[in-house]
């Protein structure tokens, strides 16, 4: 690629191979921090988080008085090791996630939110998965402010 953007003789680009160096140069780093932006790398409203959030409650709880149900609180969840919410009876395929080192990393949620059942097969959460991007980001900069109990 280089060297067809950088031969002087085509008539795409006409002029010093230094400055075909520099463009060169310029457009790698434009896409490598255009890479850099990923969906789950930009910060989410934990306001709109807290609405998003209404979708979980059928299963799982957070803040002070949050139980366990069908799912585990969600207490601490972000930056905490899967399978491991006290008193909670995880699937085989949850328990051996965390057991060979999952933590639930913002990016590992946004993962795991988008297709849970492609994320990590043989898990029991039925949910389907969050296909908006926002509303992921959103929901994560949510249960970020939710502390473990």
């Amino acid at each position: 690629m280089m060297h067809v953007l950088c031969d002087t003789s085509s008539k795409f680009l006409q002029g010093s191979r230094r400055m075909c160096d520099r463009i060169f140069v310029f457009l790698v780093l434009v896409l490598g921090l255009a890479w850099a932006q990923s969906a789950a790398a930009q910060p989410g409203d934990p306001e709109n988080g807290k609405d998003v959030f209404k979708v979980c409650r059928a299963c799982h709880q957070v803040g002070p008085s949050a139980r366990n149900g069908i799912g585990p609180t969600l207490n601490g969840i972000v930056g905490s090791k899967a399978g491991t919410i006290p008193g909670f009876t995880y699937s085989e395929a949850n328990k051996e996630a965390g057991t060979k080192g999952l933590v639930w990393t913002e990016d590992n949620l946004f993962k795991y939110l988008e297709n849970p059942a492609a994320f990590m097969p043989g898990n029991k959460m039925t949910y389907a998965g969050m296909k908006d991007e926002a509303d992921r980001r959103d929901l994560i900069a949510y249960l970020k402010q939710q502390p473990a109990q």
